[in-house]
C-alpha cells in the first residue's frame, strides 16, 4: 500500500507534530508534503524524511512569519500532484485537507480542528488584539477562506476527530461525521516520584489563545510560585504583567521539562484546547491539573481524581480554584494509570484498526 502524510507546515513544534511523528512511525515509508519546512526549527530527526514542500516554501519571511501568507495556502495544498497513492492521510489543523486525490485513494483526514482562525474569528481577533481596521480588512479574506474550507472537507472521504468537540465542530462546520481517536501522548516519558515542591507549572507556546494572561494575573493576586516553561509571540507582554513570584524558563530540552512537570504541585491549563497533550503529560507523571472546564480537559481530567475544574474563564475562577486546590487529595499512581488510555500504542493501534477497516484490509 502506498502511503503519502500531509501536514500544514514544518515551522514550530506541538501537539500536531507529535501526532505526526506517530504516523511516520505507522507508516515509516510514506513521504511528507506540507507548505513550508524550516529546518533549524524542526527536530533533527526530521531530517531523515522525505518531505517535499510546496512553492510557498521559497517565499521571503514565510518560515518565520507564516501568517500573513494564509490565502495562498489553498492554492499551495491544491497544487499537490498526489496521483499513485492508496491512501493519503492529512494531519490537519489549517489547510492541510484540501489536497486534491486521485479516485482511486481513500483520503483520511486527521482533524486537529476545523480551522481556529475561520471559525471561531471572533474569539481568534480578540485574543490576537487584531485592530478594528485591520479586522475589517480580513474579513472578506476570511470569508472566502472559509467557502474554500467547507468544500474542500467534501473531499476527504473519512474523518478522525482527536475529541467529542472537534467531532461537534466538525458536524457543524462542515456538516461531516467522524469518529474519534485520542491523539497520541508519549506517557512513557514520565515517572511517578516520590514528593514535590511547592511550585505550579505551565508548559505552553506563548500564543494568545493560550489564555496564560489568565493565570500570570491570578497568580499575580495569589503571589504563588508559577514556572512557565515555553516561549512564543506573547511572552515579552505576559513578562511585563509578571510579578516576582513568576519565572519565565523558555525552552527548556525535553530532559528538563520532565523533571519539572514530575516535581509541581500542580500543573495549569487556562485556555480551552481542542485536545491538550501538556495536561496528559502532566498526568503521566503523576502530577494533578488545575484546567478550565471545556474542550478536551473534559475528557482527560477526570475532576476530583486527576485534577479540578474551574468553571468560568475568568481570573477569578482559576484564583479561586488555585486557592482551594489540596494536592493531599489526589493519589499519584491512579493519576498515572489514568493517563495510559492516551499512550502511543492505544493511539497506534485504533488509527490502524480505523485504516483497515475502511480500506477493507
Amino acid at each position: 500500500m502506498k502511503v503519502a502524510i500531509v501536514h500544514d507546515w514544518l515551522n514550530q513544534m506541538g501537539g500536531a507534530e507529535a501526532v505526526l511523528e506517530a504516523l511516520k512511525e505507522l507508516y515509516p515509508d510514506a513521504p511528507i508534503y506540507t507548505s513550508i519546512y524550516h529546518p533549524r526549527a524542526m527536530p533533527d530527526q526530521y531530517r531523515q524524511w522525505e518531505i517535499r514542500t510546496s512553492w510557498l516554501d521559497r517565499l521571503p519571511l514565510i518560515k518565520t512569519h507564516h501568517q500573513p501568507f494564509l490565502a495562498l495556502y489553498p492554492l499551495a495544498f491544491e497544487g499537490f500532484d498526489l496521483r499513485g497513492y492508496d491512501l493519503v492521510i492529512s494531519n490537519k489543523s489549517a489547510f492541510c485537507h484540501g489536497v486534491i486525490t486521485h479516485p482511486g485513494t481513500v483520503h483520511v483526514c486527521y482533524c486537529l480542528t476545523p480551522t481556529r482562525f475561520l471559525w471561531d474569528y471572533h474569539n481568534y481577533i480578540q485574543h490576537e488584539r487584531i485592530s478594528p481596521l485591520a479586522g475589517a480588512l480580513l474579513s472578506p479574506v476570511l470569508h472566502n477562506l472559509r467557502l474554500w474550507d467547507r468544500a474542500a472537507a467534501e473531499r476527504v472521504e473519512h474523518f478522525v476527530a482527536i475529541s467529542q468537540t472537534v467531532r461537534q465542530r466538525i458536524s457543524k462546520f462542515y456538516g461531516r461525521h467522524a469518529s474519534i481517536i485520542h491523539p497520541t501522548v508519549d506517557v512513557d516519558r514520565f515517572r511517578v516520584q516520590n514528593g514535590h515542591e511547592d511550585y505550579f507549572l505551565i508548559v505552553s507556546r506563548l500564543v494568545p489563545y493560550k489564555r496564560i494572561d489568565l493565570a500570570v494575573e491570578a497568580f499575580n493576586e495569589l503571589q504563588l510560585p508559577l514556572l512557565i516553561l515555553g516561549d512564543g509571540r506573547d511572552r515579552s507582554r505576559l513578562q511585563a504583567s509578571a510579578g516576582p513570584n513568576i519565572e519565565f524558563l523558555g525552552r527548556l530540552p525535553d530532559s528538563e521539562v520532565e523533571q519539572y512537570i514530575a516535581r509541581c504541585q500542580a500543573f495549569i491549563f487556562p485556555g480551552e484546547e481542542d485536545f491538550g497533550i501538556a495536561p496528559v503529560e502532566a498526568q503521566a507523571a503523576g502530577r494533578p491539573v488545575i484546567a478550565y472546564a471545556a474542550g478536551g480537559a473534559l475528557e482527560t481530567v477526570v475532576d476530583g481524581v486527576t485534577g479540578v475544574f474551574f468553571r468560568e474563564q475568568t481570573v477569578d475562577s482559576l484564583a479561586q480554584a488555585v486557592s482551594e486546590f489540596d494536592e493531599r487529595a489526589f493519589d499519584s499512581h491512579a493519576i498515572h494509570t489514568h493517563a495510559r488510555k492516551f499512550d502511543q500504542d492505544t493511539f497506534k493501534q485504533a488509527f490502524q484498526a480505523f485504516v483497515g477497516d475502511k480500506l477493507g484490509t
